[in-house]
């Protein structure tokens, strides 16, 4: 249902498979976003599904989405930038918001 809502919701649909794993990994991420001011370090390799099921976990919580991409141009001016964008998202909008960024 979960992955429905968030496939209506946005322009990049996901097609997620999901195993006992899977279902697990998603409820840790889930549970850790409903905690006050949870946090969690999603480490793997490329292409194991965490950032997908971050975003899902995103959408459950019923969260706005910050992501970055973490690229060689990439540099400290441009990282302030976003980091005020994102503390105005929450601070003045007062918006629950998820902090996403991906390092390639």
């Amino acid at each position: 249902m979960s992955l429905e809502k968030y496939n209506s919701d946005s322009t990049n649909m996901m097609n997620l498979v999901f195993f006992k794993d899977a279902i697990g990994h998603l409820a840790r991420i889930a549970r850790v976003l409903g905690q006050p001011r949870g946090n969690a370090l999603l480490i793997g390799v490329g292409g194991s599904g965490r950032q997908s099921l971050a975003r899902l976990a995103i959408c459950m919580a019923n969260f706005d989405c910050f992501s970055i991409e973490i690229t060689r141009q990439y540099g400290i001016a441009m990282f302030h930038e976003d980091l005020k964008q994102l503390l105005l998202k929450a601070g003045k909008e007062n918006l629950s918001v998820c902090f996403l960024f991906n390092d390639s």
